[in-house]
């Protein structure tokens, strides 16, 4: 059964977003803190989020941010706010869909369907998922999971990025310049503090999983995974 989270502080709208979902079998949650609005996308684990753009203390392109950087669920945003840049920004943050209030309950219904669908369903990547391991090490760059044996850490998508370029270039050293090129996307710009700010993510994230000292730095060509063994496997990659 496909979950449904809703963000959205009008409890009677909610509400009533819950009831009518709930009638086509999908299991639905409405948040009733907004302060923890992330740590419940983590724990619940929905497979969309309806999200309204004026929330308590932090609005909905915030929580779209902390959603998108460890996720790629589909993200609906609802909202009163009708303007040009409003629907600019949330696309720019990671939405997939954006729909205006006053709505039709049929049109939000045919958009989470159709979002389920391109996300999981008939309309979804048949390609079989990447799995990057080196011995105990694995990496999901689609999950955004990192795991050693029972151990497992979420990523951000720029924290996996580095990750599978070390693991896969494992044990030559991967200069400044190509993790630079490799964190660039169309919808953020990249530094040299972006990169040192993600490099100490990622051994922080390493260190969760009892991976410590896995990265070194090499001064003047870059950093390299330190590993006792001498190669690692690319799986479906």
């Amino acid at each position: 059964m496909n979950k449904i989270m809703i963000v959205e502080d009008d409890t009677k709208l909610a509400e009533l977003l819950k009831g009518y979902i709930e009638k086509y079998g999908y299991e639905v949650s409405a948040v009733a803190d907004f302060d923890q609005v992330f740590g419940i996308f983590q724990s619940y684990k929905p497979n969309l989020v309806l999200l309204d753009v004026n929330l308590p203390k932090f609005d909905g392109f915030y929580w779209c941010r902390q959603i998108r950087a460890v996720s790629t669920c589909p993200i609906l945003f609802i909202s009163a706010r009708s303007g040009e840049m409003d629907q600019v920004m949330a696309l720019e943050y990671g939405a997939d869909d954006y729909i205006t209030k006053p709505f039709h309950h049929e049109i939000v219904m045919a958009k989470i369907k159709s979002q389920l669908r391109r996300a999981y369903g008939e309309y979804a990547s048949e390609l079989e998922e990447r799995v990057i391991s080196h011995h105990d090490l694995v990496l999901y760059p689609e999950r955004l999971e990192l795991s050693t044996g029972d151990n497992t850490v979420l990523l951000t998508k720029k924290e996996a990025v580095i990750l599978e370029v070390l693991i896969k270039r494992y044990p030559k050293v991967v200069s400044r310049e190509l993790l630079l090129e490799k964190l660039w996307d169309d919808q953020s710009f990249v530094d040299e503090n972006t990169l040192n700010v993600n490099m100490t993510r990622v051994r922080k994230k390493l260190q969760e999983i009892g991976v410590y000292d896995g990265i070194e730095t090499i001064r003047g060509a870059g950093y390299k995974l330190v590993w006792e063994d001498s190669k690692y496997e690319t799986i479906h990659s």
